[in-house]
């Protein structure tokens, strides 16, 4: 599928770009549509075309793909360029990408499929020409954990030297994310007739008096704030009726902590547990179901001082950002590798009038193009 060339200074993409673009917002690739997860890698597969080697994964029903110039065995990469395809729901008119002005709107614009093309051209362009090796990750899974996507390639033995995750920045360089712990708080008491609850004993107010103590220690953030946060997402009291002293109840929690909060970070599962009990009164038992790191990326490292260069010689600022929901990034911190976010502008991220700024494609496709350029002169790890 070629496309007309980018532009040589700042200005929109090519129309054949657009096009192409356009036609992978359409597809709806949410995670209960396997169909259409592997539609919308085919698409990009095909954007990219022949002649590269093309592996293909498949864990938990979730397809992913690294690309990669040469037929010989895998290298280690030194640079990895990430994106995944996967979108979370919407309404239909989401799937059906409009066009006003500077902006692009459809579900997954901002979200990253944008980028993801724009990763794509890059890699076609340059994959065979540069000097070192380079790969294209794509991934299909990234809204639901990552862990059949980027993880499972790493898991397959995928390494690298750098990695740029194309989520969005507004070509921003986003070096650190909170880590991720999903926990229940699960109560149990004795039921009884609603009017007598002296005869039972509540397990919902055993489990909101404990509720109380966790975001007394964690209060509910109203404005942005780089400390630990934790959601209440759900509360529930399985098949109690409105005259019954509910025995059993149950809490959601959605928990996202920077690498300063040490209760927390690089603590397993069962440490944290009993941190969460701690908050807990009799009758108050807390569940982990997982545990992700923060990320973090050496900002003085060679790529991401190249990085940033790149950026500013496109007349954007390029400062670091910090991210508060998790990415991908996290299973290659965990190995040693940096990685950073580095992506279009755009807003709306998952809501009801998310748009990519058409103003950041070619700045982003250029600042892409001179940071691997700039790479010839950077020491390989």
């Amino acid at each position: 599928m070629a496309t007309e060339p980018f532009p040589a200074a700042a200005g929109e993409p090519p129309e054949s770009f657009l096009r192409a673009l356009e036609e992978l917002l359409a597809v709806p690739s949410t995670a209960d549509r396997p169909g259409e997860l592997h539609r919308a890698l085919d698409l990009v597969l095909g954007f990219v075309g022949p002649g590269f080697t093309v592996e293909r994964f498949e864990s938990g029903g979730k397809p992913s793909a690294l690309l990669y110039h040469g037929t010989a065995a895998r290298p280690r990469f030194r640079v990895v360029l990430n994106a995944h395809l996967d979108v979370v729901p919407a309404p239909p008119h989401q799937f059906r990408p409009n066009r006003d002005g500077t902006r692009l709107y459809a579900r997954g614009a901002q979200d990253m499929k944008v980028s993801a093309l724009v990763q794509a051209q890059v890699f076609r362009e340059l994959a065979g020409l540069l000097p070192y090796p380079i790969a294209l990750q794509l991934v299909t899974d990234e809204e639901v954990g990552g862990r059949n996507g980027t993880l499972h390639q790493l898991e397959q033995g995928v390494s690298a030297e750098f990695v740029v995750i194309g989520e969005q920045s507004g070509l921003r360089v986003v070096t650190d994310s909170k880590g991720m712990v999903g926990a229940n708080l699960r109560a149990t008491g004795r039921s009884a007739h609603g009017a007598y609850p002296w005869l039972g004993d509540n397990a919902l107010l055993k489990l909101q008096r404990t509720l109380d103590r966790v975001l007394a220690r964690y209060p509910v953030a109203t404005e942005e704030v780089w400390r630990t946060t934790v959601n209440v997402a759900r509360v529930e009291t399985p098949g109690a009726f409105r005259n019954q002293v509910p025995a059993f109840a149950e809490a959601w929690l959605d928990i996202r902590f920077p690498p300063q909060d040490t209760d927390l970070d690089g603590r397993t599962a069962e440490e944290i547990t009993a941190h969460l009990d701690a908050f807990c009164e009799p009758g108050v038992t807390a569940f982990v179901d997982h545990v992700d790191r923060p990320h973090h990326a050496d900002q003085s490292g060679a790529e991401v001082l190249a990085l940033q260069q790149a950026a500013r010689d496109q007349g954007y600022r390029a400062d670091f950002l910090r991210k508060h929901g998790a990415a991908d990034g996290r299973f290659y911190y965990d190995r040693g590798i940096d990685a950073v976010i580095f992506g279009v502008g755009g807003d709306g991220q998952h809501g009801p009038d998310e748009y990519a700024d058409l103003t950041t494609i070619t700045p982003y496709y250029r600042a892409l193009k001179d940071f691997l350029g700039r790479l010839h002169a950077t020491p390989s790890r």
